[in-house]
C-alpha cells in the first residue's frame, strides 16, 4: 500500500475515533459485524481449502479435542477479557470507537492487541478441531502477518495522532501480541 493511501486510511480513523458520539456508536455494531464475518469466512475458506487440496486431518481423535479446548478457550477468554476493560474506559476494541485515553489494565498491561491475541489463539484451537492444516499452518499465520502490517501501517499511526506521547510510552514498553516473560527477583 503506498504513502497516499495508507495517510487516507489513517485520517478515516482518526475522523471515525474523534467524531460524534452518534456516529461513533453507529460505526461500531458495523465495524464489530464486518470483522466476526471476516473471521468466519476465513475458517470456511480454511476448511474447503483442505478438502479442495486433499489434506487430511493431521491430528486424529480424541487429541485433537485435548489440544483444541485449551486454546480456544484462552482465545475466547482473552478477546472476553480484552472487550470488557475497553467498555470499562468507555469505549470497543472497533477502531471507530475506541477509548478516549490509553487502556493499561488487565489484558493491556501486558500486551498492546491482547484481543487480537485471544483471536488468534481461537482460530488456532478451531483449527485443530476441525483438524484444518490449512487453517493452522496456512491461513491463520497469514492473517497474524497480514494484521500485524495493519495494525504498523494504520492504526499505530492513528492510536499515535491521537493520543500522543501516551501512546508512544505505551507502545515502547509493551509488546504487540505476546507478553514478555519477566523473572520476579528477590
Amino acid at each position: 500500500m503506498n504513502a497516499r493511501l495508507t495517510s487516507k486510511w489513517i485520517a478515516l480513523f482518526y475522523r471515525a475515533a474523534t467524531g460524534t458520539k452518534s456516529v461513533r456508536t453507529l460505526l461500531t455494531p458495523v465495524g464489530a459485524g464486518i470483522f466476526m464475518v471476516f473471521i468466519v469466512a476465513l475458517i470456511l475458506v480454511s476448511v474447503q481449502l483442505d478438502r479442495w487440496l486433499h489434506f487430511p486431518a493431521f491430528i486424529s481423535c480424541p487429541w485433537h479435542w485435548v489440544l483444541s479446548l485449551p486454546l480456544a478457550g484462552i482465545g475466547f477468554l482473552l478477546a472476553g477479557w480484552s472487550v470488557q476493560h475497553f467498555l470499562k474506559a468507555r469505549g470497543t476494541p472497533v477502531p471507530f470507537n475506541p477509548p478516549p485515553r490509553v487502556v493499561q489494565t488487565g489484558p493491556y498491561a501486558h500486551t498492546r492487541n491482547p484481543m487480537l491475541s485471544g483471536v488468534f489463539c481461537l482460530m488456532f484451537g478451531l483449527g485443530v478441531l476441525l483438524g484444518s492444516i490449512s487453517l493452522v499452518c496456512i491461513v491463520t499465520p497469514l492473517f497474524i502477518m497480514i494484521t500485524a502490517w495493519e495494525l504498523k501501517a494504520i492504526e499505530e499511526p492513528e492510536l499515535e495522532k491521537r493520543l500522543g506521547e501516551s501512546y508512544r510510552a505505551y507502545r515502547q514498553k509493551t509488546p504487540m501480541f505476546i507478553p514478555r516473560l519477566r523473572i520476579r527477583k528477590k
